[in-house]
This record gives C-alpha cells, sequence and structure tokens, in this order.
C-alpha cells in the first residue's frame, strides 16, 4: 500500500505535486489552529471564570460559522479562480489565529473563533477542488485520502505544541505560533498552478443558486451525509483531550503523547482508506471504515490503563479518518462541474452548522453523568458510526468522473 502512494505521487507532474502539497498544507496548519483550542479549554475556563461547557461555545461558533466560509470563498473560487482565493482564505485564518491570543475576554474569544470559523471554512472546499481538478483520475483515492490526513496532521501538531512549549506559551502563545500558516501563501503564489478545469470553465456562469435548486435532492443528500460525517470525526476527537486530562487526570505530556498516537492512526487510516476507495468503491470504502470503529469503542473510552487507551485511541481514529479520507474524492466526484468550488465546501461545512453543538452536547452530558466523559464518548461514537454507515449505503457514487475534457 504504502508503495502503491509514492508511485502515485511520483507519476505527479511538478505542478500536480505542488498543488497537492499546497493544498495538504493548507487543510494541515488549518486543523492546526482549529485543534489548538481543545488543549486549553480548561485553562481558558479558568482565566476567564466560566466552566467548560461555556468554554465550547468557541467550537460551536467556529464549526457554525464554516458554512458561510465555504459559501462566500467558494463563489469566489468558482468566479476568480481556486489559486488566488485559497491564499487570501490562509492570510485570513492566519491572521484570526494570532489576534485570538490577545482576547481580552471570553466574548471576546467566541467572536474571533466566529471569525476564524468563516476562514476555515472556506478552506477545505477550495483546496479539495484545486487538488481534484488537476491531478489524474486514476491518483484520486490515494491524494484524497493524503489530502483528508492533513487535518489529522495538523491536530497531530497541535499535540506537539501542547506537549512541548505549553509551559512556557500558556494558552496565548499558543494561539499566537498560529500565524505561521499565512508563509504557506509565499510558496503557493511561487509554485502552484490554477486548476485547468476552472481554466476550462472559466466563462461558464457558474448559477450556484439555480444549480443547488436542480440538483436540491443531492444537495440535502449531502448535508445529511456530512452532518453525521463532522459528528463521527468531532464526536471522537474534540472533548478527547479533556476527557483524558478531567477524567483520567493524566498531565499534558501525557496527553500530547496519546493525542499524537491517535493522529498517527488517523493520518495512516486516511491514507489506507483513500487508496482502498479506488479498488472498492467510495461507498464501500466509507462503509468498511464506520462498521470497524464499533468493537474498538469499549477498548478506547473505557480503559484506564495509559497503554489501552492508546491503542484504543489509534484504532478509533485509524477508522474514522479512514472513512473521512474518501470525502475530498467522493464530495467532488458528486459535485456539478460549474459550481465544484461552492458545492463540495458548502455541503460540507452546512454538515458541520448542523453538528457544531456536539462539543456543548458531549461535556453537558459528561457532566450529568457525573463527569464521565468516557460514557458520553461512546454514546456518540456508537450513533454516529451506525449514522454513517447507514447514510452512505443510501447514496449514490460517481467514482472517476471527467472534470474537464483536456
Amino acid at each position: 500500500m504504502t508503495l502503491r502512494i509514492l508511485s502515485n505521487f511520483r507519476d505527479l507532474t511538478p505542478n500536480q505535486r505542488a498543488a497537492v502539497l499546497a493544498c495538504f498544507l493548507g487543510w494541515t496548519l488549518d486543523a492546526f489552529d482549529f485543534f489548538i483550542i481543545v488543549f486549553v479549554l480548561k485553562d481558558i475556563a479558568k482565566e476567564f471564570k466560566a466552566d467548560i461547557p461555556s468554554v465550547t461555545a468557541t467550537l460551536f461558533l467556529t464549526l457554525a460559522m464554516r458554512p458561510l466560509g465555504a459559501f462566500l470563498f467558494g463563489m469566489v473560487a468558482d468566479r476568480f479562480g481556486r489559486r488566488p482565493t485559497l491564499m487570501i482564505d490562509i492570510l485570513f485564518y492566519s491572521t484570526i489565529q494570532f489576534l485570538s491570543g490577545f482576547a481580552p475576554s471570553l466574548a471576546a474569544l467566541v467572536i474571533l473563533r466566529g471569525l476564524y470559523g468563516v476562514a476555515m471554512g472556506g478552506e477545505w472546499g477550495v483546496g479539495a477542488s484545486l487538488t481534484m481538478e488537476t491531478i489524474p483520475v486514476k491518483t484520486r483515492g490515494v491524494i484524497s485520502g493524503l489530502l483528508q490526513a492533513g487535518y489529522p496532521t495538523g491536530y497531530l501538531l497541535a499535540a506537539v505544541l501542547y506537549g512541548t512549549c505549553y509551559g512556557f506559551l500558556g494558552w496565548r502563545g499558543m494561539f499566537m505560533v498560529g500565524v505561521l500558516p499565512a508563509l504557506l501563501v509565499l510558496f503557493i503564489r511561487k509554485n502552484v498552478e490554477e486548476s485547468p478545469a476552472w481554466r476550462e470553465r472559466r466563462n461558464q456562469p457558474s448559477g450556484t443558486g439555480k444549480i443547488i435548486k436542480e440538483r436540491w435532492k443531492l444537495f440535502i443528500y449531502l448535508i445529511v451525509l456530512m452532518t453525521a460525517f463532522n459528528s463521527f470525526s468531532h464526536g471522537t476527537q474534540d472533548i478527547y483531550p479533556t476527557f483524558l486530562q478531567v477524567q483520567q487526570k493524566f498531565p499534558p505530556e501525557i496527553v500530547s503523547t496519546i493525542a499524537i498516537i491517535y493522529n498517527l492512526g488517523a493520518i495512516l487510516g486516511g491514507l489506507v482508506f483513500g487508496a482502498f476507495s479506488e479498488h472498492i468503491g467510495r461507498r464501500r470504502a466509507i462503509i468498511t471504515a464506520a462498521l470497524l470503529t464499533l468493537p474498538v469503542i469499549p477498548l478506547w473510552a473505557f480503559s484506564n490503563n495509559v497503554v489501552l487507551l492508546a491503542i484504543g485511541a489509534f484504532l478509533i481514529q485509524f477508522f474514522v479518518q479512514g472513512a473521512w479520507g474518501v470525502i475530498p474524492v467522493h464530495l467532488n466526484e458528486l459535485s456539478p462541474h460549474s459550481v465544484r468550488g461552492t458545492f463540495p465546501g458548502f455541503t460540507y461545512q452546512l454538515g458541520n452548522l448542523f453538528a457544531s453543538k456536539n462539543g456543548t452536547i458531549q461535556t453537558t452530558l459528561a457532566v450529568s453523568f457525573g463527569n464521565n466523559y468516557g460514557l458520553a464518548l461512546a454514546i456518540t461514537a456508537a450513533v454516529v458510526a451506525a449514522a454513517v454507515v447507514a447514510i452512505t449505503a443510501l447514496g449514490p457514487e460517481a467514482r472517476s468522473v471527467k472534470f474537464a475534457d483536456r
């Protein structure tokens, strides 16, 4: 499998490799900026004299504002091109992340995280469309897994930062480090060309509203699918560090180590199932990965041993992000051609909106169980895994559809 992935990457032209790398790093650094906050919820609550469920409003608003960003940046990308839009988006989220470190109050931090959500919502759809429209058809599954692996890679980097630098940076300094992704814009400007599929259709009207009206059944289906998928991802990730800190009472070094381990599992899972989808189909790969999460839940949520928790977390994220590794290619293949900058990202982020209360619901549920975060995590994971399987099985697939004539 590793040789196949490397072979597919070597077959790309220099421009195709640059596009893949730029979009992978864009999503990695976006996720890095997002996941910093999940390690410091307890510290923010302490500084602003609030409880943890109140601080999760930052997570809620970030997720809730992502559809707006997907829609706005997606329309700009369909009208003016993927490349310049991606550069603007990266500059935007880097700036907001830096400013978050200066928040004078919880209310100000919530507002800043909402603005960050707009930028975060724009990055995935624009980056995924640029990548998928640039690479050869036969490499889509592999590159989809690689692109989506940027998400847990960002989480891993946030875990490393927390484990190594939190002691002298504090939660504010960790946010300020998030300005570094702005440097990626220089690489994109120098090395990445515009999507050939967009150049071919640049003079055709996109008509986003008209196409959504015409394809409303597909539009609604993808929103429902992505609601389940975002609950699957955020429901197994966002409060897991809090579970390790509050219920298991582990110090930052152990929390960071376990987070690094499960994000390595997530990266591998995305790569494996993305490549796997090229052989058995997008839906079958997703369903297989989602089903395999179910027997791992007890090990992941109810173990009290550090080693067992690390193994369970690795396996859960291997399968959760394995299912997610198929999503970039699956959504882009199902999207109408003229609105590929908007349609996949907008449906993805609307799903995020409907799943955005997940962190608050889970923490509230955990508190009602006597701070039993493990039970809240287990219930969420089991329910949403079953939902992902059922919704995926009922939907369409468009594997290897053409994006451009040339």
